[in-house]
């Protein structure tokens, strides 16, 4: 038995017998030919059963998709006319001289690939995710990922694991999940690595971390979820919330490029385009967009402490018409909106150094300047109507010295959908946790 070879590495093999292992995508009787597609997570391939051998013939015909299978076979060239050009490995195709079965598919619920609502979908997900659409689907969230480490590591910051057992809540009141500790205690699973990214700042300046989180809120939405991937970023030393926006500006632009660099395949497979990222990316403060809405639209939000859902559609729309830019950021949330670690514009009172970033049609991003002072990070907490002594071992770091700073956190998930035009966030998430499932419903009508 020949070791291994790679279906992507086979075009580097021509006239060469190999062994293949790999899953059954498609089996075809034309006659007196057996065709297969196999694929593995390098590629697919078609393979042949030639006339002549009986058993391996019935062997092959008893085969079905999904089988994983061992295959020895030859790489020949195909001949011109059968050249499909617009495929990996379209020159290419192997004559099969034996086939074993490593595992046996039961009888497959759909072809995969198949339509389905997203119920159907995920009931099915462990076997709807070796669909080609959801391999490019992860294989685009998986180089996100990558290019965010690789380029706030180029860029000075260092990465941390943040816990995801805390005492309290970092934003200070949104739903949590309570866990039984030790003692009698209840501890509650992170909705944000807020306090230790920046406990972290006073160590390494610039800190960052991806990491699960979890929001206990009621959402049923085609834009939330209650367990997510977290990409935050906290950084020393600034002027204020523009140096924030700044450098996630840059990372955007490196996502973008990196991702045309590995993804051209997956998103034209996927019907969507790679954002161009402007170098400066417009903005405009909460009630300037508000002014414009009303102006445009006649709807007047101007009283409203936030955007609705349709504010930031309409604002994208506006960004994508009239600067060319699916990104837009609004800044200076009222004082009330925003966290009781967020920064007051000095020049601006009632309004925060704080921003949200938009991005075809939804907010990916919240950040801003955070307070950096003991005594005013104190009134901050006592103005949101909780008590500083619950945070005593968070606000340590602030009496003993610390620089003014400011970050940003970035779901993954709904990152991943917005960059590829998915209509719900769940369609870019490993096994969505929402108020109806956790992996199997919650509840199922009889």
């Amino acid at each position: 038995m020949n070791e291994r070879t790679m279906i992507g590495k086979l075009g580097e093999k021509v006239g060469e017998t190999i062994s293949l292992s790999g899953w059954v995508d498609v089996r075809r009787d034309q006659g007196k030919l057996v065709f297969f597609d196999f694929r593995d997570v390098s590629g697919t391939v078609q393979g042949v059963v030639l006339p002549g051998d009986e058993a391996l013939m019935t062997a092959a015909k008893e085969i079905r998709n999904e089988f994983v299978v061992r295959v020895e076979g030859i790489v020949n060239k195909r001949p011109e006319k059968n050249v499909q050009a617009d495929k990996v490995n379209g020159d290419i195709e192997l004559e099969i001289k034996g086939i074993e079965v490593l595992s046996a598919a039961q009888d497959l619920p759909f072809e995969l690939g198949a339509e389905q609502n997203l119920d159907t979908f995920l009931d099915y997900l462990p076997y709807n995710l070796r669909s080609a659409k959801e391999v490019a689907i992860f294989k685009v969230q998986a180089e996100i990922l990558k290019a965010y480490r690789a380029y706030l590591n180029s860029v000075g910051f260092t990465e941390f694991q943040a816990p995801k057992l805390i005492g309290d809540d970092a934003e200070g009141g949104a739903e949590v999940f309570e866990v039984p500790y030790f003692y009698g205690k209840t501890a509650h699973l992170a909705t944000s690595p807020q306090f230790y990214k920046q406990i972290m700042v006073a160590t390494y300046e610039r800190v960052f971390c991806a990491g699960t989180v979890f929001r206990a809120e009621k959402h049923s939405t085609s834009r939330h979820l209650n367990e997510y991937t977290s990409l935050d970023a906290e950084m020393g030393f600034i002027q204020d919330h523009t140096d924030v926006m700044a450098v996630e500006s840059a990372l955007l632009i490196h996502i973008a490029t990196h991702l045309k660099e590995t993804c051209t395949a997956e998103f034209a497979l996927l019907g969507s385009e790679i954002p161009v990222v402007p170098t400066v990316i417009p903005r405009m403060k909460l009630r300037e967009a508000q002014e414009l809405i009303f102006k445009e639209t006649g709807k007047d939000k101007r009283e409203e402490p936030d955007l609705e859902p349709e504010d930031e559609r309409w604002l994208c729309e506006w960004s994508k018409k009239e600067h060319d830019s699916d990104f837009i950021f609004i800044t200076h949330y009222p004082v009330s909106k925003r966290p009781m670690y967020t920064f007051e514009d000095p020049n601006d009172l009632g309004y925060t150094n704080g921003f949200d970033l938009l991005f075809r049609g939804v907010e990916i991003t919240t950040g801003g300047q955070r307070r950096h002072n003991y005594e005013n990070l104190v009134e901050g907490i006592k103005m949101k109507g909780l008590d500083p002594e619950k945070f005593s071992y968070y606000l340590q770091v602030f009496k003993y010295g610390m620089p003014p700073h400011g970050g940003w956190g970035m779901g993954l998930e709904r990152l991943t959908q917005k960059f590829l035009g998915l209509s719900n966030v769940k369609e870019a998430t490993l096994f969505p946790r929402d108020i109806n499932r956790i992996d199997n419903r919650l509840s199922i009508e009889d």
